[in-house]
């Protein structure tokens, strides 16, 4: 099986990603991620970026394309970025892996992973489980069109059950370079624990049938000593880290001690500052509210802080409360 693999073959083992999140991973959190979380020999960050998940089937509507096109923005700092697609339609992940490639992505990534109702209705995301030769087939057309630009796939175990035994055999025959497992079905959302038990098996299969693929679990991650270990537990080839994330930059930064509150907010008045730079022509402020409910979190008075900053429409509205707040504990 002739695999393209790219900049993974670059990589030291274990791999520790962040999560590609739609309205949380864009730009300007990337940034400020790279900045202030340093992890290992690779470098600033976490080892890969994934962009927030885009249509390609907007990509390629004229209409759509300039908006859609915001979502793949990136700088030099977040390499290697990998640009995470969706789509049904082969012809459709076809051409916006063009695009991709135009714009100097390291790789691209298909989700067939996202729960999302509308998007499941497209037959996108986690509804191509539903399908298996529809999903190789978007595979092999986005594969066709990057050339020497590795594609892989994240994903669930499963749409309403544990789909392992068909569902990544299916995917792995496509020769992908990596494949990312969210260790959850459709069904469960967020609602039950990620279930790390299976991965062995999932292991397992990519032994049999593609041993150079590397896996990645996904799900549950707190921090990169738990990621570790769950690598040494499974024998996965690195961890995807999400929610863990939020309103803590420093989560990739392997030696960062712990952090004090004045440092938390001055953080989080620069990612505002950041968005309000880069984003605020394109995206809602109301975006960088789910930050603050994160940052805002786990000190005494953050809960008003937080119900403060929730109401407030500008960087300078924003600024002004942090501050005063800030002054107060000093």
């Amino acid at each position: 099986m002739n695999i393209v693999f790219g900049f993974w073959k670059n990589l030291k083992l274990p791999v520790f990603s962040l999560a590609p999140m739609a309205d949380v991973t864009d730009v300007v959190f990337r940034q400020i991620i790279a900045k202030y979380s340093r992890h290992g020999e690779q470098g600033g960050g976490p080892d890969v970026f994934w962009t927030e998940f885009v249509s390609a089937d907007g990509l390629n509507h004229p209409d759509a394309q300039e908006r859609l096109a915001i979502d793949l923005r990136y700088k030099e700092n977040e390499r290697p970025i990998v640009a995470q697609l969706f789509s049904h339609e082969p012809q459709a992940m076809h051409d916006a892996v063009l695009l991709c490639k135009k714009m100097g992505f390291d790789g691209v990534d298909i989700n067939m992973g996202c729960p999302e109702r509308t998007i499941v209705k497209q037959g996108a995301g986690c509804g191509l489980i539903q399908e298996p030769e529809q999903a190789q087939a978007v595979i092999r057309a986005a594969q066709d069109a990057a050339g020497d630009m590795p594609v892989s796939v994240k994903t669930r175990i499963g749409f309403n059950t544990n789909e392992i035994d068909t569902w990544v055999p299916a995917l792995l025959e496509t020769g992908i370079p990596v494949l990312t497992v969210h260790m959850r079905t459709r069904k469960d959302m967020s609602k039950v624990p990620a279930k790390w038990d299976l991965m062995p098996r999932i292991v397992e299969l990519r032994d049999q049938i593609s041993p150079e693929t590397l896996i990645f679990g996904n799900g549950d991650a707190t921090d990169l000593i738990d990621a570790q270990n769950k690598v040494d537990e499974t024998g996965c080839d690195g961890v995807m880290l999400g929610r863990a994330i939020f309103g803590n930059p420093w989560l990739f930064d392997s030696e960062k001690g712990e952090i004090s509150i004045e440092e938390k907010l001055t953080v989080m008045l620069e990612h505002t500052k950041l968005y309000v730079e880069l984003l605020g022509e394109h995206k809602n402020f109301n975006i960088m509210k789910k930050h603050y409910k994160a940052y805002c979190n786990g000190f005494v008075g953050a809960k008003e802080l937080r119900n403060e900053l929730m109401l407030q429409k500008t960087y300078e509205e924003i600024e002004k409360i942090t501050k005063d707040f800030l002054s107060r504990l000093s």
